[in-house]
């Protein structure tokens, strides 16, 4: 999609026009990896919430407006066995989602954790000013690897419950997670 609307602007452009206009278009085109998995997105759709073996991780910046859903379903062997992902958001951020889900499909929780959003926005060559793509994909991971783990700990003591608050500042994007535990009553 993205490919054939930078060639029909090239192409509709006259031989003299073409050859100046496409030297900027081209250089903020996405690279081709992007481009890829923003086409032909990998692992896309929902897994069951409430499932106990589902983590469900939402998370977006409001500096963009990308809100990114990731779900992973663990196996007995604490193997991440299936994944998938809803995102609202630009190219570069539909595409971190979809290479994180082929990214972390097969590794085990702790190994799934320590993906850094410095790799995702290496491997997809993503420009400075889409890092916070890539952060928001390490921060979904995160964040459903946290909802599966709370799911397993009610499981194993179903009366004790506490919550985690998330907040995310506006003016700084930055996120801010809270444990709040069980009350003692």
């Amino acid at each position: 999609m993205l490919r054939s609307s930078i060639s029909k602007t090239l192409a509709n452009a006259s031989p003299r026009a073409s050859c100046v206009a496409a030297r900027p278009l081209l250089a903020r085109a996405y690279h081709e990896k992007v481009i890829s998995h923003y086409e032909q997105p990998r692992n896309v759709g929902s897994l069951p919430k409430n499932d106990v073996d589902v983590g469900t991780g939402l998370v977006g910046a409001p500096a963009c407006g990308d809100v990114m859903k990731l779900q992973i379903r663990v196996d007995e062997n604490g193997i991440i066995s299936d994944v998938k992902f809803k995102t609202f958001g630009c190219g570069s951020a539909i595409a971190s989602s979809s290479y994180m889900t082929e990214r972390v499909k097969g590794l085990s929780l702790e190994e799934a954790e320590k993906i850094k959003n410095t790799e995702i926005a290496k491997e997809l060559c993503l420009p400075p000013v889409k890092l916070h793509c890539s952060m928001l994909a390490e921060d979904a991971i995160r964040s459903a690897i946290r909802d599966y783990r709370t799911k397993r700990t009610k499981v194993g003591n179903p009366k004790k419950s506490g919550f985690i608050d998330v907040s995310q500042s506006a003016a700084t994007g930055e996120t801010v997670a809270t444990a709040h535990p069980p009350s003692s009553a």
